[in-house]
């Protein structure tokens, strides 16, 4: 009789995974399609990995279209938040808490109207959530069903994975979705969490694709890491490991302190008024770091230090600024822009010595070392690097030994917090 309930609850546990895998997937496509109406109507562009930033329009339609954006979030998220019933995180959800569905709905695509418009947070947070919510919900509807119950650990899984397949299919990137779930959320690698997060984010990808294709999301040379670039590894490892330490401080600061009640009316706005502002003269500070990332990724020379040095610091006040001020989204690419710009800036001493490497491999090593200290997840971190700018094998060595160095370093400093 045992056996035949474990077959039942397997069945019911890969039909899940299957039909999340399609939900998750169509609704992170309908987030992208939903963000290219946003940025087309506010700033007049489509965003991709050769135009990431809207330096067509003029500075003051840029300030003007952050200011919009942040007063419609700020009203958006004051009322869902105080006269409605507030939104639940994913890790509530994982917890048992459940995840409202139409607030849920209104607070995702509220972010990525925010980032559309030019906000400074990261986007990659809206899929991952209702991803979460679609998963939590399933699990009710199939009680509803009085179909075969799973055990409580697989519910935990199906929300988990839900979450990573949210962000796979926005970013096409099913390993890393993987990762975050098996990494992040459960803390816990088997084959039968590898197996159920890994399905639903490859089935998330490729209905993701459809609104974004396979191309990168930033767009790197072709290029194989030579071993000359080790000592820069270490070097970068131990920087960015510090860096992305009083970087993880300041954004779990930011969301512990984060303005929820009416202050946010004119806190938000406020935040949204100091980006527009730089906007008007340095459009790659909006949106959720692509266009700065960018932009470093192309540096050539020495005539970009200021204005890279000048980016990753205001990219890191207005993004901490933005979130204390009550918008919600995530940090992982702001923490890829912030890397990949302290990492070219580091690089442009390194290459002076060893001409043998080039300023792109040392922003990637930045990159990369940067966020697996902010988010303190040295495999998504890697993987994410990997699949979203289509590195080859030669990466891993470097990439890798980057980012054991930066966690390291990180968790001494944020043992002494």
């Amino acid at each position: 009789m045992e056996k035949i309930l474990k077959k039942k609850e397997n069945f019911t546990l890969i039909v899940s995974t299957l039909v999340l895998g399609v939900i998750v997937g169509t609704s992170s496509m309908l987030l992208s399609l939903f963000l290219d109406v946003v940025e087309k109507t506010f700033l007049n562009f489509q965003e991709s990995a050769a135009d990431p930033a809207a330096v067509a329009v003029t500075g003051l339609h840029r300030f003007i279209s952050v200011i919009i954006g942040g007063a419609i979030a700020a009203i958006i998220w004051w009322i869902i938040r105080t006269k409605v019933r507030p939104p639940v995180t994913i890790a509530r959800g994982l917890r048992g808490k459940e995840m409202p569905f139409s607030q849920t709905i209104i607070h995702v695509v509220t972010q990525i109207f925010y980032v559309g418009t030019g906000g400074s947070v990261g986007r990659e947070l809206a899929p991952r959530e209702i991803g979460a919510m679609l998963a939590q919900h399933w699990n009710r509807q199939l009680k509803r069903w009085q179909l075969p119950s799973l055990s409580v650990d697989d519910q935990k899984l199906l929300i988990a994975a839900a979450a990573g397949a949210g962000f796979a299919g926005v970013y096409i990137a099913p390993i890393t979705g993987m990762l975050f779930c098996v990494e992040i959320l459960l803390k816990r690698v088997d084959f039968r969490t590898v197996s159920v997060s890994l399905t639903m984010s490859v089935i998330s990808m490729l209905l993701g694709s459809i609104a974004k294709g396979f191309g990168p999301y930033y767009l790197v040379p072709t290029i194989k890491f030579p071993l000359q670039i080790l000592p820069f590894v270490i070097v970068a490892g131990f920087i960015c490991g510090i860096t992305g330490a009083f970087f993880r401080k300041a954004f779990k600061w930011a969301e512990s302190h984060q303005t929820k009640d009416l202050k946010v009316l004119w806190q938000l706005p406020l935040a949204a008024c100091l980006t527009g502002t730089v906007a008007i003269f340095y459009p790659q500070i909006m949106g959720n770091g692509r266009a700065l990332a960018q932009l470093a990724f192309n540096a050539v020379g020495t005539k970009l230090i200021l204005v890279l040095l000048f980016g990753a610091l205001a990219k890191a006040i207005v993004t901490v600024a933005t979130i204390r001020s009550g918008a919600a989204g995530g940090t992982l690419t702001p923490s890829i822009s912030i890397g990949a710009s302290l990492g070219i800036l580091m690089g442009l001493g390194f290459i002076t010595l060893v001409p043998q490497v080039s300023l792109v491999e040392c922003g990637l090593i930045g990159a990369v070392s940067l966020l697996a200290a902010a988010q303190q997840a040295p495999l998504m971190a890697l993987f994410m690097i990997i699949e979203i700018s289509h590195l080859s094998y030669s990466a891993f060595l470097p990439l890798g030994l980057s980012v054991i160095l930066a966690v390291g370093i990180s968790q001494l400093f944020l043992k002494k917090a």
